[in-house]
């Protein structure tokens, strides 16, 4: 049968002799059957040298070649951008992660100091792959950019230089914040970002992460898209000085008297627009929902319940009395008391279902909306962000490592974004959440071969879903 100075290997001669031996003979051979498969069961077992997650590196890891983060030569950050999209969890649990499913092993403590050097030495780079990937996927064009700001918070209590407190978009009023400005495309696609001190007013941020992206690509015209909160007489003084073309959210209410009386005598049906000339030779688009209407109708009802609610209970007080939210309903009747105005309340009704939108461009009123429209992608990105990516709250202390830390959400962000895409031309059903989960049960087992001692390794695809998703991105 053969010969070996392997004592197993003599064993599996052995047992292969004395099955020849009964086939031979014509003795009944089932239980050496039943005794061979358990043997190859056990050796098959006993060489096991790996288990280890690989769908991750198979599907994102494809993406991140493909946009070009390859260009950056460097495995941890690899490896931190790909787990910030399947596992978003702080960088301890990161290196527990990485070492459980992936066979990595990284001191925590390399990981922060990568960090410090993380923050100028990469930022740059990565939001020129994101550019250079994303106009080849609009066609080499760049013409119109969306801009908007939200707030990270920390779970600390002291302020710093960078982490100071001030109005969350979290609710997170106590705690220290910072601002992150994010720049997007078309189609939501980001191109770049920048983050600012937690107390620094949220229109100043738009300027200079406009003018250092344009002056970066040497870009000649760029239409600007941003929301009404980032409205000021400033920014848009400042934008038609350095001749940007832009399409802003407007606080109808705010507008001159003259204006506003336009505004209320005009009478528009259900999806219906028409534009209005403001005193600065500026456009004001209007445009009326009934659905709009509805949902304001709601939303003020539910705001004056609430304060009659909290007025009978006595919880209110004269800290009250301000512009947040409904609160702009209450007034003071005497020294003492506090009570809702209803004929502000009245007054405000005549607005529902109005939505303003100022420009400088010569779009049709019909394609101003259109493109105002698309600022919800960017919403939905600090949504995705937010959530799936679990960027905040951030644990970090210095500088540095914050940057480093919104660095990398940026770059899953981005491999989000093409997953998103991709899948809407292979498989529009499935979700990028969904096939990040199925690339999360996609594992590789590595086995020592008992007789030649090498290592063979194969992919475990015990389902169809698994299958399907690797040959989707032909992996």
């Amino acid at each position: 049968m053969g010969s070996s100075k392997d004592t197993l290997m003599v064993q599996v001669l052995l047992k292969e002799a004395k099955i020849q031996l009964a086939q031979l003979t014509g003795q009944a051979s089932l239980n050496f059957d039943i005794e061979r498969e358990q043997e190859l069961i056990d050796l098959f077992f006993n060489g096991i040298k790996e288990i280890r997650l690989e769908g991750p590196e198979l599907v994102l890891g494809k993406l991140f070649d493909e946009i070009g983060f390859c260009r950056i030569k460097d495995d941890l950050f690899r490896h931190l951008v790909i787990a910030r999209l399947c596992y978003p969890v702080s960088k301890l649990k990161t290196t527990d992660y990485l070492y459980k499913y992936k066979g990595i092993t990284i001191d925590v403590e390399r990981i922060y100091r990568y960090l410090d050097k993380l923050h100028n030495k990469q930022k740059d780079l990565v939001q020129q792959i994101s550019y250079a990937h994303t106009i080849k996927i609009l066609d080499d064009k760049i013409s119109v950019v969306f801009y908007d700001v939200t707030t990270l918070y920390f779970e600390i209590e002291d302020q710093d230089d960078l982490r100071k407190t001030g109005f969350s978009k979290d609710g997170r009023h106590q705690n220290p914040q910072i601002l992150l400005g994010l720049l997007v495309s078309l189609d939501g696609y980001p191109l770049a970002y920048e983050i600012f001190e937690g107390n620094k007013y949220e229109g100043h941020t738009m300027l200079p992460v406009i003018e250092a992206f344009k002056a970066t690509y040497k870009l000649e015209k760029l239409v600007v898209v941003a929301d009404a909160g980032l409205l000021s007489n400033d920014n848009i003084a400042e934008l038609q000085s350095k001749q940007y073309e832009y399409i802003l959210g407007a606080r109808i209410k705010n507008e001159t008297h003259s204006l506003q009386q336009q505004i209320l005598a005009l009478s528009l049906g259900n999806g219906q627009c028409t534009e209005l000339e403001r005193e600065t030779h500026t456009r004001l688009i209007l445009s009326y929902s009934e659905s709009r209407a509805k949902k304001d109708a709601v939303n003020r009802k539910r705001g004056l319940d609430k304060l009659e609610r909290s007025i009978k209970k006595g919880k209110l007080s004269k800290k009250n009395i301000n512009n947040r939210g409904y609160n702009k309903y209450l007034k003071l009747e005497g020294d003492v008391t506090i009570s809702i105005d209803y004929d502000k309340c009245k007054d405000d009704a005549k607005w529902d279902g109005l939505k303003g939108y100022i420009t400088n461009t010569i779009l049709s009123k019909d394609k101003v909306i259109e493109q105002y429209g698309n600022l919800w992608k960017i919403e939905k990105a600090f949504r995705i962000s937010k959530t799936d990516l679990r960027i905040r709250p951030i644990y970090h202390r210095l500088k540095h490592p914050i940057e480093a830390h919104i660095c990398i959400a940026f770059c899953a962000y981005k491999i989000y974004k093409e997953l998103e895409r991709q899948l809407k031309s292979k498989e529009p059903k499935l979700s990028p959440e969904k096939a990040i989960d199925i690339a999360n049960t996609i594992y590789k087992i590595t086995i020592t071969t008992p007789f030649s001692n090498t290592q063979e390794s194969r992919l475990l695809l015990p389902n169809e879903e698994q299958i399907r998703l690797l040959k989707l991105f032909g992996a």
